[in-house]
């Protein structure tokens, strides 16, 4: 089998991380996976911005819980009230996929930089998963503070986050594929 579509296939999203950071040269091979994604015309509407210090990311994690407890959402709710849950599974990594609010297709063009960085972690050995959780901070009263914080560029917004490291645990296996999704014309 192609070892592309070997990757595609045995990707998973991975939630439990040893605390050994990743090194560097993957880092960066994940990063610039990410630049060569896809965008609506030639805009790189993107900014990624890389947390790798632990009380950061746990107060990334407790302020986003605080305003996912009032999430329309149940599941959210019922998340951000488990006292043990971390939005992040504590991945000593985590990219902040950011977009510029004013390009049109950014929040698609950020999502296919986001599954390049994933299936980039994939081909290093690397776990990774995808979280939007953890972002809920942006859509609170302390949104301002946040992003000043993570020095997120004017204009531009959190749409997704990546956490990355080494796995912990066996990799999960993957769920059943649903049947007749595809129609010929």
């Amino acid at each position: 089998m192609n070892e592309i579509l070997k990757i595609i296939k045995s990707r998973r999203s991975i939630r439990s991380f040893t605390e050994q950071q990743i090194k560097e040269e993957d880092l960066q091979a994940i990063l610039e996976a990410g630049q060569y994604a896809p965008n609506g015309i030639g805009n790189q509407p993107w900014h990624f911005i890389v947390v790798q210090n632990k009380e950061l990311l746990e107060a990334l994690s407790s302020a986003s819980k605080q305003v996912a407890k009032n999430h329309e959402l149940g599941f959210f709710r019922n998340l951000a009230n488990t006292k043990e849950f971390n939005a992040f599974y504590g991945a000593p990594t985590v990219v902040i996929v950011a977009g510029d609010e004013q390009t049109q297709c950014s929040l698609a063009d950020c999502a296919a930089a986001t599954q390049n960085m994933l299936l980039a972690a994939e081909a290093l050995g690397l776990g990774a998963c995808w979280i939007n959780f953890g972002l809920f901070i942006f859509d609170g009263e302390e949104s301002a503070h946040y992003k000043q914080l993570l020095k997120v560029p004017e204009g531009f917004r959190p749409f997704y986050s990546v956490a990355l490291g080494y796995r912990k645990g066996e990799v999960p296996k993957a769920a059943q594929r649903k049947e007749q999704v595809v129609i010929f014309i």
